[in-house]
């Protein structure tokens, strides 16, 4: 019989990081989530009734110590939208810097695998479309979203230090735009909000005219590919999203349909480096990974429609 083996993932609480713990439990692991509830959410896993379990509330940028062997680290602990980080500009930076130096160290100390989630953000306000892992990035190290993108792009850079330097064994995972249950009402995202506000009938609000793109995969969809890139024996960054693309202004009149809502849309003016296109190329997770999105955009919102009326008691 195998050895049962144990997966830490820091961000436990939060959106992905809850539905991964959910994953890996399934597969027969021992999880261990941490997270500080900065913008977790205890609810994300109070549904979790298993022996091979355990939460431990903790800030990651402080030294991490886990007793039990260790064998996969996933490093999910960060604020993830814009106005999560641009309320806690400081607390961004150290998880991404100090967070990722100290999880890191955990996977030295266990010679665990170790993986970083980045983000599509990294390539910032893009030159090159769609966006492939080669690409270097146009980003604003002072802009607003600075405090984020920045910081991922040091995760990336002290995770890869620890590769060549320390011979860990690390992935390094670029997300694109992730959406299903488990998202806050508040979130501050495209599809949590323009739900939120179809269900209640209030006005839309599209940001510019509406013509920038983004490309959104349903959450099953990420955790299969997370799972399948910690598995693999890859060391550099892999772009996971679905690369079907599409404007914010056709998201928004979709979910009015979904919705049946009676919501107008509004347009309002373009936050400060509001990336123009989103698109991943995931040719390297196809031949790497032998993995793809399978969810369509309408079956995932359907879903996550439920999940809000739910939320709100509708």
């Amino acid at each position: 019989m195998n050895e049962q083996k144990t997966v830490v993932i820091t961000g436990g609480a939060g959106f992905i990081g809850s539905h991964l713990t959910d994953y890996f439990l399934e597969q027969g692991y021992h999880v261990v989530a941490i997270d500080n509830l900065l913008t977790g959410d205890i609810a994300n896993i109070s549904h979790i009734v298993n022996k091979d379990f355990l939460f431990i509330k903790y800030d990651v940028t402080n030294y991490i110590y886990v007793e039990k062997k260790v064998d996969y680290i996933l490093h999910f602990a960060s604020p993830a939208s814009p106005i999560d980080y641009q309320v806690y500009p400081i607390q961004t930076l150290k998880v991404g810097s100090l967070g990722t130096h100290k999880a890191l160290g955990l996977a030295l100390h266990h010679k665990a695998a170790f993986l970083l989630a980045s983000t599509s953000e990294v390539y910032g306000d893009p030159l090159c479309h769609p966006q492939n892992e080669d690409y270097w990035g146009n980003v604003n190290p002072v802009g607003p979203r600075g405090v984020y993108d920045e910081a991922k792009r040091f995760a990336e850079a002290i995770t890869m230090a620890y590769h060549f330097y320390h011979n860990v064994d690390t992935k390094i995972a670029r997300i694109f735009n992730t959406y299903g249950p488990r998202m806050r009402i508040n979130d501050g995202r495209a599809i949590p909000t323009f739900i939120t506000q179809a269900l209640k009938n209030e006005p839309i609000t599209v940001y510019g005219d509406g013509s920038q793109t983004r490309s959104f995969c349903y959450i099953s969809d990420m955790v299969i590919g997370i799972y399948s890139l910690i598995l693999s024996s890859y060391n550099f960054p892999v772009n996971l999203g679905n690369p079907h693309e599409s404007t914010i202004l056709e998201l928004a009149e979709l979910i009015i349909k979904l919705t049946k809502s009676k919501s107008k849309i509004i347009f309002k003016s373009l936050p400060e480096d509001d990336p123009k296109v989103r698109q991943p190329d995931i040719k390297r997770a196809s031949e790497i990974l032998h993995w793809q999105s399978q969810v369509s955009i309408i079956d995932g919102l359907n879903i996550t429609i439920e999940y809000f009326k739910r939320k709100l008691g509708i």
